[in-house]
């Protein structure tokens, strides 16, 4: 039987990040032009999901976090390109910042939006997720962070995973 090649969901974090009623957003360049995201980036091999969030928060802003909660769990599909993204958005906490920090290429700038300006400036959002998560996060969506459970093979009985 021949294999059916199917398109697999890019895995994706995102943090929302609060401090005194403003959310950390990244100013970035994309092939759409300037563009708002959550701290977010791609899941890299043997990493987990709480490391990946972590990873990319203090790469994209120079923060260093911890995430306290996942808000959810988001699948998207985008228009333009028909790639399906899951994106794992975690409620994190700042825990430093070093503004010394070179930030990612393709960062412009870190801002820290009040809702009212996030929402006024949702034309350039990278995509509809950014609101999504904060408005979800806003709504009181917790989950524990590790609710997602990593497992590998030496995790399984005998070594084998299923």
């Amino acid at each position: 039987m021949r294999e059916l090649a199917l398109a697999r969901p890019a895995v994706t974090v995102a943090t929302i990040v609060v401090r005194d009623g403003a959310f950390l957003l990244v100013e970035e360049e994309t092939g759409a032009g300037l563009r708002f995201n959550q701290p977010a980036g791609h899941l890299e091999p043997g990493e987990t999901l709480i490391d990946a969030a972590v990873r990319e928060t203090l790469e994209e802003t120079g923060h260093h976090v911890r995430p306290v909660a996942l808000v959810g769990i988001y699948r998207w599909q985008a228009p333009e390109t028909g790639a399906t993204f899951l994106r794992f958005a975690y409620a994190a906490e700042v825990l430093a910042h070093d503004r010394g920090r070179p930030l990612d290429e393709g960062i412009l700038q870190v801002h820290w939006l009040g809702y009212e300006a996030l929402v006024g400036c949702r034309e350039r959002h990278r995509s509809p997720l950014v609101l999504r998560c904060v408005d979800d996060f806003r709504a009181g969506r917790r989950h524990p962070a590790d609710l997602v459970v990593d497992c590998g093979a030496a995790d399984e009985p005998g070594g084998t995973s299923r």
